[in-house]
């Protein structure tokens, strides 16, 4: 007797085999056959005129703190999620000693643009190690299978407390102790190693996120101990600093492979050839036998954000200006002629990896406060401008003050151009991930990225086939990050399972929930056309909502591939 039959569905193994129609049956969380099943089943599902495929692998996420209040890991379970890595950039909760908590909360709530009065108020804190953090996973048994990096901003923190984003170099001694940390993490089970050189990563007050200030060499004995241990993988968002050639050498002094990410590898209509000389010198290095990738976003990088907190704007010195201040001062500094024209300078003069590079034609009104101004909802910044008579600058800035910095607007920064983005997912350096699900909730939800992969690239403009999106999806992004087994749908492997309808699987748009502790606001989507996600052949979501378990089936991930 078998726990689950699903019958009559499309079914694709997740390796890039063309779809089979074929039953799946399922015993104690694994696949146990797969075809013309004539056994039994507590529960049996007909799938006729569906497609069954393995659960999306999400290698970029932030639900290190998330988790710690809800397990079900929301959204990504709703999107066909079933894997996910947590800690990317280096910015995780652990370890983290009882008296840094406040630092690393305040921190986080910047750089990943999370409420932090939901992080102070909702974090459980049943931990101060990286063990016991993992420990604490399996208590919480989490709806979705979990790996967690150890973060360079996170030893930094724990070891050096504010000093971490105030003193370039450690000592000797501090050194060593960020060393063993990570040491610890890796006999803990931690996926590898992650950091960040990116000038976009700000924390609390204008703070420097601490790896953003390390040295190169302090970065090599970080990564070193992957090294030392001979397995892991490392990932970092590079910016300028850490450039190829240092993802290179990273990769040939630990011997593992790195993962770059950067909004310099995203396709920009204002410098189109960058990108690709990312990925093209990624592949000459692994040509040489050192493994480095790029990590690949198949949507626009896009932000909802409100003048209030201008995230997606605030690398530009400009900004500067408004650090620290109330929303009145803030109001004040927008309206000052002397700002207005320091930002201007900026954008003709903008900074490698800035993400706003002032075409205003890809910014535009989102929701507006005042009922007076609904009519401008959806116009880009430059149709405001010609709509006002003014410099779209101007009109930006106006806008915003009249409505007392409470504008919502959208902007689309870069990978907005489908003839430009598809040769870079294409390229064998690629590994289509980049959801940052968990994080930026007040300005985006983009934890829908493989839904937007089946509908985009492969059904609405045909770039890629149903069973070559699946492969990048799954199998191609479980292999790269060295974890077995996950993203197949084969005899013996765990039963990680999306079914859904491939005429009209997809994203929903962004919703505003209030459901954070504290109150605190976040922006979601749901999935469409998906009917059933099985972690472990657990069912988590049924296609309209989540499945209320005692218990989540998902399994804290903590031994991997060499």
């Amino acid at each position: 007797m078998f726990d689950l039959i699903i019958r009559n569905a499309q079914v694709f193994d997740g390796l890039g085999h063309p779809g089979v129609q074929a039953d799946v049956a399922v015993k104690e969380g694994v696949v146990a056959e797969i075809g013309k099943v004539t056994g039994q089943a507590k529960q049996e599902i007909d799938a006729k005129g569906l497609s069954l495929m393995p659960g999306i692998v999400d290698l970029h996420t932030h639900f290190d703190a998330q988790v710690t209040w809800d397990r079900t890991m929301s959204p990504s379970p709703a999107l066909g999620v079933t894997t996910v890595v947590m800690g990317n950039c280096g910015f995780g909760i652990a370890p983290c000693p009882a008296p840094q908590r406040e630092t690393m909360m305040k921190n986080l709530s910047v750089v990943e643009g999370m409420d932090l009065t939901s992080l102070l108020t909702g974090v459980n804190w049943g931990f101060e190690t990286f063990q016991e953090y993992m420990d604490q996973l399996r208590e919480i048994k989490p709806y979705l299978n979990t790996a967690v990096f150890v973060g360079h901003s996170v030893v930094r923190t724990a070891v050096m407390g504010e000093a971490g984003s105030e003193k370039a170099e450690p000592s000797p001694q501090e050194l060593e102790a960020m060393c063993q940390l990570v040491r610890d993490a890796m006999n803990a089970g931690s996926i590898g190693f992650a950091s960040s050189f990116s000038p976009n990563h700000s924390g609390y007050a204008g703070r420097p996120m601490p790896s953003t200030i390390a040295s190169e060499q302090e970065l090599l004995a970080l990564t070193g101990v992957l090294g030392e241990t001979n397995k892991g993988v490392f990932m970092m968002a590079t910016g300028s600093r850490a450039t190829p050639e240092v993802m290179e050498k990273v990769s040939i002094n630990s011997g593992r492979p790195a993962f770059i990410s950067t909004v310099l590898s995203m396709y920009n209509p204002a410098n189109p050839d960058l990108a690709i000389t990312y990925y093209d010198k990624t592949a000459e290095m692994r040509a040489r036998g050192n493994e480095v990738y790029i990590l690949t976003s198949c949507q626009p990088l896009s932000f909802d954000f409100t003048l209030a907190e201008p995230y997606p704007l605030i690398s530009h010195s400009a900004f500067d200006a408004i650090k620290n201040k109330s929303a009145d001062e803030i109001k004040k500094v927008y309206l000052d002629p002397a700002f207005r024209n320091a930002l201007r300078e900026n954008l003709k003069h903008p900074k490698t990896g800035i993400l706003f590079l002032g075409d205003w034609k890809y910014l535009e009104v989102g929701e507006t406060a005042l009922a007076e101004h609904a009519d401008l909802e959806g116009l880009t910044i430059e149709a405001l401008g010609k709509k006002w008579g003014k410099d779209p600058l101007d009109a930006f800035f106006d806008l915003s003050v009249k409505e007392n910095l409470e504008t919502h607007f959208t902007g689309k920064f870069f990978n907005h151009i489908d003839e430009g983005v598809a040769p870079l997912l294409k390229h064998p350096s690629a590994v289509v991930t980049l959801s940052d699900a968990g994080a930026h909730l007040i300005y985006m939800c983009d934890a829908a990225f493989g839904l937007h992969f089946l509908s985009h690239w492969v059904r609405e403009t045909g770039y890629f086939s149903l069973e070559d999106g699946i492969r990048l999806l799954t199998s191609e992004a479980a292999d790269r990050f060295k974890i077995p087994n996950r993203g197949r749908l084969l005899v013996g492997s765990p039963a990680d399972m999306l079914l859904f309808d491939p005429a009209t699987v997809g994203k929903s748009k962004v919703a505003t929930l209030n459901d954070l502790p504290g109150g605190g606001s976040r922006k979601v989507r749901s999935g469409l056309g998906i009917h059933g996600v099985w972690v472990n052949g657990c069912l988590v979501h049924d296609g309209k909502d989540y499945v209320e378990l005692e218990q989540g089936p998902g399994h804290v991930l903590d031994r991997f591939d060499h």
